[in-house]
């Protein structure tokens, strides 16, 4: 059975995650439901001058954030994950707080309710405390925080290779099959390349 991935897109920085997401997740051949905020809208208009039709295109299923009676509000619908690339403090806060006031949230409460996999690409820097507490909340609760920190390791040549290479972590995180990050091979496998 195809992989079903649900993915939100926030206004937070970082759009680029989501669309390299989206694009690999179709190469290995998942299923997409995408749910992209207004502000998520303004940001991949901002920072990869795309509009809303080009980012949807690239999922397989999209929905408005208001549209509340969509599938993947309730936990029949059986989604393999879901990842929020970029996660803003403002969904991060409503995620810890089970506030379920759209689309975007209420499906990231139904995946922690179902005790299915749910990962945060939070974006912001520094954390406050009321980001750590958050952040604390969703792990408590089952969920992935995980900030898109590059490796270096692998000494990447460009953005583009540390940004590909953290969508490759977040799918293998996530379990689709194929996913292929960059594997550590110890300082003598570093040392040989």
């Amino acid at each position: 059975m195809q992989a079903r991935l649900v993915v939100g897109v926030t206004g937070a920085t970082g759009a680029i995650y989501a669309l390299k997401l989206l694009q690999r997740a179709r190469e290995l051949g998942a299923e997409t439901h995408l749910v992209i905020t207004p502000a998520g809208v303004l940001n991949v208009h901002h920072e990869l001058g795309l509009e809303r039709h080009a980012i949807e295109a690239l999922a397989d299923h999209s929905y408005a954030p208001g549209d509340v009676g969509a599938c993947l509000a309730s936990g029949s619908f059986d989604a393999k994950a879901m990842v929020i690339a970029p996660c803003s403090m403002k969904t991060l806060a409503a995620v810890a707080h089970g506030l379920g006031d759209n689309l975007l949230t209420r499906a990231a409460d139904v995946m922690l309710k179902e005790r299915r996999p749910l990962l945060l690409m939070v974006r912001e820097t520094p954390f406050n405390l009321a980001h750590l507490r958050n952040m604390t909340a969703v792990t408590e609760m089952g969920g992935i925080v995980f900030p898109p920190l590059p490796a270096f390791y692998h000494r990447p040549k460009s953005i583009d290779d540390m940004v590909v290479d953290t969508v490759e972590r977040v799918l293998q995180t996530l379990r689709v099959p194929g996913a292929a990050p960059q594997r550590w091979d110890g300082l003598r496998g570093a040392s040989a390349a």
